[in-house]
């Protein structure tokens, strides 16, 4: 498992190791000594191609995550919420890919966001505490002020949920920035 350190702190991906033969393969997906996270609640996803979802987050118990895409490919958004980080409003865009093995470790003050690049795209979540609807919120995918770069635009499928997600400036009032 090859550890790859980010520009914004304590934000990680994998380059995981994948064990092939005549048989099919083993893919290691997480190893504990890397990551000293306890994490308590677990997750699979399912999207169909341009599926996008997010950007999620929690208030009062922000989740840290660990994404890795089991089948498919998926193009990765996060964003730095957190209030005294350097890298405060900066993004960071990743290709998670099966067949690389590739995963991405979140800490937790982020949001989290993602577009299906393939049909039937399964991404493993690992969180560090259990989601409560109540506390979720999102911003924008296409908020104006993030620019991120969407594979596809014309044929994204968005949640009417997400839709209605607040842009990021909406979420620097909110929260005193």
């Amino acid at each position: 498992m090859k550890l790859i350190k980010t520009k914004i702190k304590n934000l990680i991906y994998f380059e995981d190791n994948t064990y092939n033969d005549n048989r099919g393969n083993l893919k290691e997906l997480f190893n504990r000594n890397k990551i000293k996270t306890k994490f308590v609640f677990e997750f699979v996803s399912l999207s169909k191609k341009n599926v996008i979802r997010g950007l999620h987050f929690q208030v009062k118990k922000p989740q840290a995550k660990f994404i890795s895409v089991v089948h498919g490919k998926i193009f990765d958004v996060v964003i730095d919420l957190r209030k005294k980080s350097k890298t405060f409003g900066e993004k960071f865009e990743i290709i998670l890919d099966s067949k690389k093995n590739t995963s991405i470790y979140i800490p937790e003050g982020f949001a989290h966001g993602f577009k299906a690049l393939k049909k039937n795209s399964i991404m493993l979540y690992a969180c560090n505490n259990a989601r409560y609807p109540d506390l979720e919120r999102g911003i924008l995918w296409n908020d104006s002020t993030l620019k991120i770069n969407w594979p596809n635009k014309s044929k994204n499928i968005i949640s009417n949920k997400d839709k209605k997600n607040m842009t990021f400036n909406e979420y620097k009032k909110i929260n005193n920035f």
